[in-house]
């Protein structure tokens, strides 16, 4: 929902529907992929509301993934009765149109507040982010996880209260977008278990609230810069240590650095656990004292009994070499620790060393195991030459000939961007990135890229033995 500034009046010339329902519609809104949002009026009640449309009268293709993202959301806010997430009343059709009739806000977006280069006080900063962890927790404990926080989302009232928006990508406990591989959100303020395509949970709201953070302290985005592309920020999240807010702007006090490095590591086990315990180190952040610099890197979760921002005497004792020391630990704990580790690493050496000839001997023998009609849907490198003629000429080392064997597969490598999820004979086998390449038998196969923002990408392939083929596909 857009500013109630940015409201565009119906005139008689742009009226398509004067009702919806037994809605009575005042404005336009704002337009997005799904349909058109209203400002209306329930003349039972008389109470101004928003109703938020899908036009039905769409290509089957087109339609299907909008209309399961409205049903999303309107379950998922539906079910959720919290002060700072947007309220669901009622959900309906009328002819060729679905509607969602919800709390009408007075306010901005995030993103408008953002952009507009407003300067917040820290204060200011902590009241909207806390209260957007405090409707995170309780969205959490009732099973659903927003997956798509990020400005544009979060809308900050006249009163100074703050509501989350937009659930259309939400996932239940009990819903069908569980499965590992499905990539949703926005790219800038998706977890590194969002870009994987890994199965996510509430932890993954918390790193996107990490990132809308870091924007409202320092004024920039955590990833992606000007000319950044969809697939560099997506590498950024998955691999790259931004700097601490601090570095950005040192004003800030430090407490600000630890907040945001918990609330992003990279590792969800290394967050915040739960919104809650973000939202109480939010509003106690004069007390959190950091006396060494901090980093990016893996914090360790507090442990039960542990002092936090709650406490009168709080104190974060960082070390030097930018780890949180946890009180509790003695040196005795400590070395326990070492020997464990150093045990393990000697294991793993061990184990790797002992897998090599195996491994190798394993190479060959899976290229000769793909029958007729199988699919592979290991994510392999692309190779300089075949892999058939390495594993051969492994095999025939010290002989006088190398006899190469008729190839009996065919490669498929993918470049799709942003991102998009790979079905192949109706078998999904993955997202790419960082799907790259899969193998084929030779025949006849159908290709399908899809991704939730756009209409799915269609192709028929003829693909002989030992044929190379590439699909590149640009979403736009």
């Amino acid at each position: 929902m857009s500013l109630e500034s940015s409201h565009t009046s119906l005139t008689a010339k742009d009226v398509l529907i004067k009702k919806l329902g037994r809605y009575e519609i005042l404005s336009e809104l704002g337009k997005g992929a799904m349909g058109i949002v209203y400002k209306a009026v329930d003349p039972l009640i008389d109470r101004t509301v928003a109703i938020k449309t899908i036009n039905l009268n769409l290509s089957g293709d087109e339609i299907a993934g909008f209309v399961e993202r409205f049903n999303r959301e309107a379950k998922s806010a539906g079910r959720l009765n919290h002060p700072n997430i947007v309220t669901i009343y009622d959900v309906g059709r009328a002819d060729d149109t679905a509607f969602i009739a919800m709390e009408h806000l007075e306010g901005q977006e995030l993103k408008q507040i953002i952009s507009s280069n407003q300067t917040l006080q820290p204060e200011r900063i902590v009241e909207i982010t806390a209260q957007v962890a405090d409707a995170l927790a309780f969205a959490h404990d009732h099973g659903v996880v927003h997956r798509d926080i990020k400005p544009a989302n979060i809308m900050v009232l006249h009163n100074g209260g703050v509501k989350i928006m937009d659930f259309g990508i939400a996932m239940t406990s009990s819903g069908s977008q569980t499965q590992a591989g499905t990539i949703l959100g926005s790219p800038k303020y998706m977890s590194p278990e969002q870009v994987s395509g890994e199965t996510v949970d509430g932890r993954s709201d918390i790193f996107s609230l990490g990132a809308v953070l870091y924007e409202l302290l320092t004024g920039i985005s955590v990833f992606g810069g000007e000319n950044s592309t969809l697939t560099s920020i997506m590498y950024q999240v998955m691999n790259e240590i931004p700097n601490l807010p601090t570095s950005v702007n040192p004003s800030l006090p430090a407490a600000f650095d630890y907040i945001v490095a918990r609330a992003m590591a990279k590792d969800p086990e290394h967050r915040y656990q739960s919104a809650r315990e973000m939202a109480d180190d939010l509003r106690n952040f004069k007390k959190l004292t950091i006396p060494a610099p901090l980093s990016f890197t893996a914090l360790p979760k507090k442990k039960a009994g542990e002092h936090s921002g709650r406490d009168e005497d709080a104190t974060l004792i960082m070390s030097t070499n930018k780890q949180p020391v946890i009180p509790g630990w003695s040196w005795q704990k400590k070395l326990i620790g070492i020997v464990i580790a150093v045990f393990f690493l000697v294991a793993a050496a061990l184990f790797i060393y002992a897998q090599r000839e195996p491994a190798e001997t394993a190479a060959g023998d899976n290229e000769s195991a793909i029958g007729s009609n199988t699919l592979s849907p290991t994510v392999e490198p692309l190779p300089s030459v075949s892999t058939e003629v390495k594993a051969l000429k492994s095999q025939s080392k010290g002989k006088k000939k190398s006899i190469i064997p008729t190839p009996t597969s065919a490669n498929l490598t993918f470049t799709v961007l942003p991102w998009g999820e790979v079905f192949i004979d109706g078998k999904r086998l993955g997202a790419s990135p960082p799907l790259k390449r899969i193998k084929l038998s030779p025949g006849k196969h159908q290709i399908e890229i899809k991704n939730t923002t756009f209409s799915p990408y269609r192709k028929t392939v003829q693909l002989k033995a030992g044929e190379n083929m590439k699909i590149r596909h640009k979403f736009n």
